[in-house]
């Protein structure tokens, strides 16, 4: 289980290293064919005003594919997120299988319960099956007592849960890091262009209601996107940090069971 712990992190960290490259080059795609394109200008010139919302937002300014570039990666993390932590919770209900096992346990049928685990598949049905292995070991063990013995399982499942949760956990720190600085890239991109505003505004001699009005709303577009940007990531990282706490929680009743089921089948040392 652990070497293929091990390609699977390194594929996902290749992923995270081609990924990230990939959705800023896209997003100064974006930016320099889609938003800026000449239909989008006032005359077809991309150097006179905006005609529409597209126009306005490509007039925001360079922090704009920085902030169309966080937006891609958000999305692209959170597919791969959801596609793990489905694969991680297995083909049927947890809560399901995990009264599953604590009844094949109950009656004795470490067999039927590690069927039920090739079944289920996913993370918690490996961190089951490898305490459900050491179990049958310890059933076998003459050389320790019960103490040790139980010990000895709840080792392995610790192990085994080391093993599973990093995958679990693996790129959320993206989208937490996102969730923290789209804001302040946002703001940072309206002051550069309340500065350009108003530089230019001087630089005209004469106050212009509305080329100052103009360059206020084409300033904020930043704000707007560096805010839309970073809730949606809160939001999706909050959904799949209490996705993997139920997880975890299920991970955790199992391996309590399988050590309180030996502890009460061997109320004796051996």
């Amino acid at each position: 289980m652990s070497k293929t712990n091990e390609s699977s992190g390194g594929l996902k960290s290749m992923f995270a290293a081609i990924v990230i490259p990939v959705a800023f080059v896209v997003a100064a795609l974006i930016y320099t064919y889609v938003l800026g394109d000449p239909s989008h200008f006032q005359g077809n010139d991309p150097e006179k005003n905006p005609a529409d919302t597209m126009g306005i937002i490509h007039k925001g300014g360079i922090i704009v594919p920085l902030l169309i570039g966080m937006l891609i990666l958000v999305v692209t993390f959170s597919i791969e997120r959801m596609l793990t932590i489905a694969r991680a919770k297995g083909k049927g209900s947890v809560e399901t299988f995990v009264r599953k096992i604590r009844s094949l346990m109950t009656a004795g049928d470490m067999n039927a319960a590690m069927a039920e685990c090739d079944k289920q598949q996913g993370s918690i049905a490996n961190v089951v099956r490898s305490g459900l292995k050491k179990y049958k070991e310890m059933e076998n063990e003459h050389g320790l007592d019960k103490e040790r013995k139980i010990l000895a399982i709840q080792k392995d499942i610790e192990e085994a849960t080391e093993l599973e949760l990093p995958m679990l956990e693996k790129n959320l720190v993206i989208i937490s890091t996102i969730a923290s600085i789209a804001t302040l890239m946002g703001l940072l991109g309206t002051v550069i262009g309340m500065i350009r505003a108003f530089k230019a505004l001087a630089a005209a001699g004469a106050p212009d209601a509305i080329a100052l009005s103009t360059g206020i709303s084409e300033a904020l577009i930043n704000t707007a996107f560096g805010i839309g940007t970073s809730a949606l990531a809160i939001i999706l990282y909050n959904y799949f940090t209490t996705r993997i706490d139920g997880l975890t929680y299920g991970i955790d009743e199992a391996g309590f069971s399988i050590v309180n089921t030996f502890a009460a089948k061997y109320k004796e040392s051996n």
